[in-house]
């Protein structure tokens, strides 16, 4: 009987040690990802390593939920956690709330925000290792993001509060402009000191009108999103600026009308004891084109940093594409004359490139080739970005002026010395009509166009001693100083026939050029013409930009030939959408091979596409190459093959 009691029970331990072993299971690659990275961010339930850490103060996922306050009370007095383990665990915790109360009662959670992000920040910086030493694991990355949420969501409110109007924004308002110090605030239990001394906004004021999180935003129209990993909260700014220039407005420029900016929130303390007693924290911006790096607690990190958003968000709000061709026939929004926009504030110490778009167009010609400039980290250190919105309407000659007239004041008005990097070794990219512009932007001479104009029109002496002043700046060409690079986009530099057919010249007759040109070239026209000639007025009217670029015009045939200046390097792309002819007779649709063919460039690039080769991946490519040489490239390069 003892044998089959004994049996019994051991048959009875057996069942019950199979109850408790240890079985194993497969996970999926999607299922591995969410179990090793998933968080309150990424999947909206607690991480494996907040789990972990609960489970170790005798805790789970549903009762913190329920009871979340007294959940990070035991974790933060349990001495079954290390330092790295509670900080981190409670930095997600109070992530989780602060998320939860968002809706219900925005103040708590703006106060949530604030302690997930020092407690993020206390497990980045002030516990035994140091950043660089969790450089590989996964969980630093989690805290990273907890504190880089939790910044981007707590300055956001507070921005949202100072553009509302909120009683306690107005007690210092008067150091807003005078950016004396820091402008201090008492929220939710927290002084909060604001620092913008590290950015420069547009309109020189010292809080922008508005914050936008770049995470937030999506583009279609652009083919990559540029960021640099790091810490802090990437956010756009809205500043007081037009989307467009100001009709009517003195100012030929507008600074960076959507730049971009990265905040951080430093907590004072030397330790993680006067961390977690104190209540203050200090909002601190900063310009991400001009800052890499931040120092911590003694720690030099990367600075995070967006550099799509923003002008992926100028170019949403502008209108542009609508514009543009309501401009080339007269019924935009008072685009006379030439606009130019500076993608980031001046840097003075960044080599400038102007970009020129085409007939009928916009900036937003260059929508991804200048995101593809600012992807590049080399060329973002380097350059800064300036487009040009002029009206198309207006006859080359009179835009070219209108367009050097206003990089020059533009210049003039940033360094009236004239010795910044900025002034000098600026590059010039222009597509199709644009950069005919820019070859006159280097060009020099014009005694052959005047001699065109005395011929054409039989002036007599008396005339020619009238006129000869008043088309000087039409007519005359000197290389602007300050640009060593220009490269062309299928450019019409001889014209093309394109313009010359039916289609063409029934747009042609629909254009109507900006007041300010007709007014000009009616004046010229009343001292060329006999008094029984063709009306002043006619003749404005005929005088346009798409005429103008036909291989019959007169101004360009002669303009064409105009040698390019000594100290420019230059470049042609050249699109053909015709492989299967001899190249001398290809075309791109538009401009044929020869017109857009410059004898004695650096370097020519024939890309397959149509007129739009901008737009190529092809063309950005060989742009990022033409500026990565003009870097390197020592001025002493010359001298240079004249073109014929």
């Amino acid at each position: 009987m003892w044998v089959i009691r004994r049996l019994a029970w051991g048959l009875a331990a057996l069942a019950l040690s199979g109850c408790a072993g240890v079985k194993v299971g497969t996970l999926s690659p999607q299922d591995y990802f969410a179990l090793q990275r998933g968080d309150v961010l990424s999947t909206g339930e607690f991480s494996a390593v907040a789990r972990a850490s609960l489970q170790v103060v005798g805790l789970d996922e549903r009762g913190c939920r329920g009871d979340v306050a007294g959940c990070r009370a035991r974790v933060a007095d349990s001495i079954g956690l290390d330092e790295e383990q509670r900080l981190s665990t409670l930095a997600e915790l109070w992530l989780w709330q602060a998320l939860e109360q968002e809706a219900a009662d925005p103040e708590a959670s703006f106060g949530a925000y604030l302690e997930s992000a020092r407690h993020a920040y206390g497990y980045l910086f002030l516990t035994e290792r140091a950043p660089g030493a969790r450089a590989l694991e996964d969980r630093q990355f989690q805290v990273r993001d907890f504190y880089n949420y939790a910044t981007q969501q707590a300055v956001a409110r507070l921005f949202d509060d100072y553009r509302a109007g909120l009683p306690e924004f107005a007690v210092d308002a008067e150091l807003i402009p005078a950016r004396a110090e820091e402008l201090w605030l008492e929220r939710a239990g927290w002084r909060l000191g604001i620092d913008m001394d590290s950015v420069r906004l547009p309109g020189q004021q010292a809080l922008p009108q508005g914050l936008v999180p770049a995470a937030s935003l999506t583009f279609s129209g652009l083919r990559n999103r540029y960021r640099r990993d790091g810490l802090g909260a990437e956010l756009v700014v809205v500043g007081d600026e037009w989307v467009h220039h100001r009709p009517g407005s003195s100012r030929s420029f507008t600074e960076s009308p959507f730049p971009a900016i990265t905040a951080l929130l430093r907590f004072p303390g030397d330790d993680l004891e006067a961390l977690l007693a104190g209540n203050e924290v200090h909002v601190e911006a900063y310009d991400p084109y001009r800052w890499r790096r931040v120092t911590l607690a003694g720690e030099s990190v990367p600075l995070a940093g967006n550099f799509t958003s923003g002008y992926g968000l100028w170019l949403a709000r502008s209108g542009f594409a609508r514009e543009a061709l309501r401009t080339l026939i007269g019924r935009g929004q008072g685009l006379e004359e030439p606009h130019l926009y500076l993608m980031q504030p001046y840097d003075p110490e960044r080599r400038v490139v102007v970009m020129l778009h085409g007939l009928a167009s916009s900036p937003e010609a260059w929508i991804n080739l200048a995101n593809e400039v600012l992807g590049d980290e080399t060329l973002r250190r380097h350059y800064q970005l300036w487009q040009v919105y002029y009206p198309t309407s207006a006859p080359i000659a009179f835009n070219h002026r209108a367009i050097r007239e206003t990089l020059e004041a533009t210049l003039a008005h940033f360094d009236p010395s004239g010795q910044a990097q900025a002034s000098r070794e600026m590059v010039v990219v222009g597509h199709s009509m644009g950069g005919v512009l820019a070859r006159l932007l280097v060009s020099k001479g014009g005694e052959s166009l005047w001699q065109g104009v005395e011929r054409a029109y039989a002036l007599d002496a008396e005339a020619r001693e009238e006129l000869r002043p008043r088309l000087a700046p039409y007519v005359d060409f000197t290389p602007m100083e300050a640009i060593t690079r220009a490269v062309f986009i299928a450019a019409p530099h001889r014209g093309t026939p394109f313009a010359e057919g039916r289609l063409s010249r029934g747009v042609a007759a629909l254009v109507r050029l900006p007041a300010v040109a007709a007014t000009r070239v009616a004046e010229v026209a009343q001292l060329m013409l006999a008094p029984e000639a063709t009306p002043p007025e006619s003749l404005a009217r005929s005088m346009n930009s798409i005429r103008g670029l036909s291989y019959r015009d007169p101004f360009l045939r002669l303009s064409a030939y105009l040698p390019i200046g000594e100290a420019v390097r230059y470049h042609s792309i050249i699109a053909n959408a015709t492989p299967e002819r001899p190249l001398a007779r290809s075309n791109d649709g538009v401009v044929p091979y020869l017109s857009a063919h410059l004898p004695g460039a650096d370097s020519e690039r024939v890309i397959a596409s149509g007129h739009s080769v901008q737009e190529t991946p092809e063309a950005a490519l060989e742009i990022r190459r033409i500026l990565h040489r003009h870097l390197d490239a020592p001025r002493q390069e010359l001298p240079r093959r004249e073109a014929p």
